[in-house]
């Protein structure tokens, strides 16, 4: 099960965005050239087939941790995996349009229970693990593409998407069932756990409370123009109907994520960058800080039945290249810090940035490997909360991912680097190296170094 290795192009994260797929590579690179061939025959008739899985087996030494709380990162050594495999099916309907299914399996835990720190270092990991491999749908979803002229551009490379070429000028309009950053905050350096940078910090700015459910996945409608040169995507989704929670809140005009993201590509000086402006706002069944610690932080985190609480969140994403084969990005983002975050992680404050290298520069490149050659990243996040959510902590409140039953705050610092090797075509491996400073806010604990090793495969 571990490795699909069985045909054609290695792909980026599933959903990690336009930026993050791989390219094609050219007919007969595969390791099976005719699976490969028959691949292309059912895309080019209609039917879409992709498929992935990826393993990551991660671990951390002893910390320093004079006391420990209900959501504390375990100090004793510890080490955890985590699988998923990935199976995508699409049909192409009518002039335009794609219905897409994503059947999922996945297994694992993440380390301490994906508690302890709200950088957490593996993004694969689900706050819902299993022992045994357990099947769900994540994805069903239908895309409708309008052409309006302009000329045509090249398709990026995106499991979810068939190949081929678009007009310039277009509208896409998603509805039904899929994670948000198949639409929003995209990052051609950093936004894809299966083969880039693995913390959460990374994958998405982190202080945005992004719309899901406990396993990264909700309802919703996307709509998105696309011009040279521009971008403009909005979108409304189903919000978790408890903190963190598998199910939905089933009164979506009460409770939902509005969010909004403005796009700008250029050049500069023939090297490609975009800048990405993105808005959000929230509605959830969430209690202010000040009123937990008011109260009785040991009960129910929940508003009571049929109240609700708005969040207001801002973010700004920036990718740059700056020579052949070398590329930076950085993300700011921000929200209001007077209500709990509901369903990504615990920041009311984040900047992130990172550098990375592509192995053409060392001559395991893109036009050497033509599934995709190695990178190298190298990546921090300085994150922070608001002095409510600081009094809540410090009180011996817990959230969803943090809580140590006291607090001495700091400010939590991620630090990542990765290698990401070719072995062959649709097959890559990774070694990867984490440092958490103050995880969870809390000076009076770690930092925390990690180790981890990552498989990957794709058809």
């Amino acid at each position: 099960m571990l490795l699909l290795a069985l045909a054609g192009p290695a792909w980026g994260q599933l959903g990690g965005g336009r930026g993050a797929g791989l390219p094609l590579g050219e007919p007969g690179a595969a390791l099976f050239p005719a699976l490969d061939a028959l691949q292309r025959q059912g895309e080019a008739e209609g039917w879409l087939v992709h498929g992935q899985s990826t393993f990551v087996e991660q671990g951390h030494a002893a910390f320093h941790s004079p006391y420990r709380g209900a959501n504390s990162m375990q100090p004793r050594a510890m080490q955890r995996n985590t699988f998923s495999a990935d199976l995508i099916l699409g049909r192409r309907l009518w002039e335009g349009a794609e219905l897409v299914v994503n059947p999922q399996v996945i297994r694992g835990f993440g380390l301490s229970g994906t508690r302890g720190a709200a950088a957490f270092p593996n993004g694969e990991a689900f706050r819902v693990g299993s022992e045994v491999p357990a099947a769900f749908v994540p994805r069903v979803f239908m895309r409708q593409t309008i052409g309006l002229g302009g000329g045509v551009v090249a398709q990026d490379a995106d499991p979810l998407r068939f190949a081929g070429s678009v007009d310039a000028r277009r509208i896409t309009v998603t509805a039904g069932k899929f994670a948000v950053f198949d639409v929003f905050d995209d990052n051609r350096y950093a936004h894809d756990p299966r083969g880039q940078f693995l913390n959460w910090a990374f994958v998405s700015a982190g202080a945005f409370d992004w719309v899901n459910d406990a396993k990264g996945f909700t309802n919703g409608l996307a709509v998105e123009l696309d011009v040279p040169g521009w971008g403009l995507r909005a979108g409304g989704f189903q919000v978790a109907r408890r903190i963190n929670s598998l199910s939905l809140d089933p009164q979506p005009g009460r409770g939902h994520q509005l969010v909004v993201q403005a796009d700008r590509f250029f050049e500069i000086a023939g090297r490609a960058g975009a800048v990405r402006l993105i808005g959000g706002y929230s509605r959830t069944r969430s209690s202010q800080w000040d009123a937990l610690v008011a109260g009785d932080i040991e009960a129910t985190l929940l508003q009571p039945e049929g109240r609700y609480a708005a969040k207001r969140m801002a973010a700004l994403n920036l990718e740059q290249e700056l020579a052949a084969g070398v590329g930076v990005f950085a993300r700011l983002s921000w929200n209001d810090g007077r209500t709990q975050q509901w369903m990504y992680t615990e920041m009311d404050r984040a900047a992130s940035a990172g550098l990375v290298l592509d192995g053409a520069l060392w001559g395991r490149g893109l036009a050497d490997l033509h599934s995709g050659g190695d990178t190298v990243g190298l990546a921090a996040n300085l994150a922070g909360i608001s002095a409510p959510h600081q009094r809540f902590l410090a009180a011996g409140g817990t959230g969803f991912i943090t809580g140590d039953g006291r607090l001495r705050y700091r400010h939590e610092l991620a630090v990542e680097a990765y290698y990401d090797r070719h072995i062959s075509y649709g097959l890559h491996a990774a070694l990867n190296a984490q440092v958490i400073a103050n995880p969870a806010y809390n000076g009076d604990r770690g930092p925390i170094a990690l180790l981890g090793l990552r498989l990957r495969s794709a058809f």
